[in-house]
């Protein structure tokens, strides 16, 4: 017997980012496989700050879409470019829940579904999933991802309140906690030892199967007249949790001692988030002929790029050590070296070793960096460097990741 589930979810097409939306936009997409009908209530496209029609053409025809009412307090509430800080608490999307409460009233009454589900990082949505749930009665599956409140974030008093108000009250009442991480898992469960640990579970983070399979090609990595071997690093670079300045400074020492050129090593920052910051830092440690920062692209050009390039950087702060980049799975899929830059204790550097991959230095320290980045780069230029193990890989799919999910349904109690 089929059975349905409401899935409330911010991070949904047509929102241009490369890989926010995957995590729902795939367990929408492979559930039906395994007994679950998705029905997903997002937010209106007026509150992302870029749309892209695209995306879109990810969604199932089939699959039922109820986007309600939300605005972006940020940008909507604002007057010549100011806005109060108290009208982002939670967070800026806070609206949603007026619309998105009805809206999801609504669609029980219709389809009635067996099971709610609502995905953070928007704090929004386990408020709207808390409310849904207490009006209905139906059981309720709490997607956490990543930790919500934590030392110093949200930096602001109200919103940090807010979200631990949020956190408690989505723990106390959801009938399973889901996490992207063992590590995240293992916080909470020391956080709030009254939850019982049945209650807490993981499925992490992947990628998917038929997109790798339509970018697909096989690349030419040989580098005819001297083409420079290819580093990369896709997606946003925090200034904290994933602090570039050790990794600038590495170049820079083993560009002073000779041991890598302009010319045969360039290092691609793709979709930064924070360009300018960058270049603020690489202009003084003259490495702009080595590191260039590059504009965001479509998804299936990123994994393009990704599959293509001769290794792939991961950067991760020991302060992120119960947390895993999303990325982190797709880097696994293209079957390309993988340097990461983290702490060689935390959960990302875990899932790295479990694939095979020891080829990993402190984030925060320059001269192993530079060690690390000098073997590295002699590992591929001699075809040596690790690569996933395949049947990690596969594990890793989004389809697997589906099936998980589908269990931990399957098993709360009705």
């Amino acid at each position: 017997m089929v059975k349905r589930v409401l899935m409330v979810a911010y991070h949904f097409p047509p929102m241009n980012v490369s890989s926010g939306i995957q995590r729902t936009l795939r367990f929408a997409q492979y559930l039906p496989e395994f007994g679950w009908d998705p029905i997903v209530l997002s937010a209106h496209p007026r509150a992302y700050a870029s749309v892209s029609s695209s995306t879109e053409t990810e969604i199932s025809p089939s699959l039922v879409v109820r986007r309600a009412f939300a605005l972006d307090a940020a940008r909507h509430f604002s007057w010549r470019g100011r806005y109060s800080r108290m009208l982002c608490v939670p967070d800026q999307w806070w609206t949603w829940w007026l619309g998105a409460v009805p809206a999801g009233l609504s669609l029980i009454r219709q389809l009635k579904p067996d099971a709610l589900w609502s995905t953070y990082p928007i704090a929004t949505a386990h408020a709207i999933g808390y409310t849904l749930h207490r009006l209905t009665g139906i059981p309720w599956v709490a997607d956490f991802r990543d930790p919500m409140a934590q030392p110093g974030y949200p930096a602001y008093p109200p919103a940090h309140r807010a979200f631990e108000k949020i956190e408690l009250r989505t723990l106390q009442h959801c009938q399973r906690a889901v996490f992207a991480a063992p590590g995240a898992l293992r916080m909470y469960a020391e956080r709030y030892p009254f939850i019982p640990r049945e209650r807490l579970a993981v499925v992490e983070n992947g990628y998917d199967e038929s997109v790798f399979s339509s970018v697909e090609q096989v690349p030419d990595r040989a580098r005819p007249g001297g083409r420079r071997l290819v580093l990369l690093h896709s997606g946003t670079i925090y200034e904290s949790e994933r602090d570039p300045r050790p990794f600038f400074g590495a170049i820079a020492e083993l560009r002073r001692s000779g041991r890598i050129t302009p010319g045969e090593v360039q290092v691609v920052l793709r979709a930064t988030g924070c360009d300018d910051y960058l270049r603020g830092l690489i202009g003084p440690l003259q490495i702009g002929d080595i590191v260039s920062i590059e504009p965001a692209v479509g998804y299936r050009e990123a994994l393009t790029e990704m599959l293509a390039a001769d290794g792939l950087l991961i950067l991760q702060a020991s302060n992120c050590n119960d947390q895993v980049p999303a990325k982190l799975y797709e880097y696994l899929r293209a079957g390309r070296p993988i340097l990461a830059l983290t702490d060689p204790r935390g959960d990302t550097a875990g899932v790295l070793r479990g694939a095979g991959i020891d080829t990993i230095a402190p984030l925060d320290q320059q001269d192993a960096i530079a060690r690390a980045l000098a073997a590295f780069l002699d590992a591929v230029r001699q075809d040596r460097a690790p690569i996933a193990a395949r049947p990690q890989v596969e594990a890793a799919s989004r389809r697997s990741r589906t099936s998980e999910l589908a269990n931990i349904l399957d098993a709360i109690p009705g």
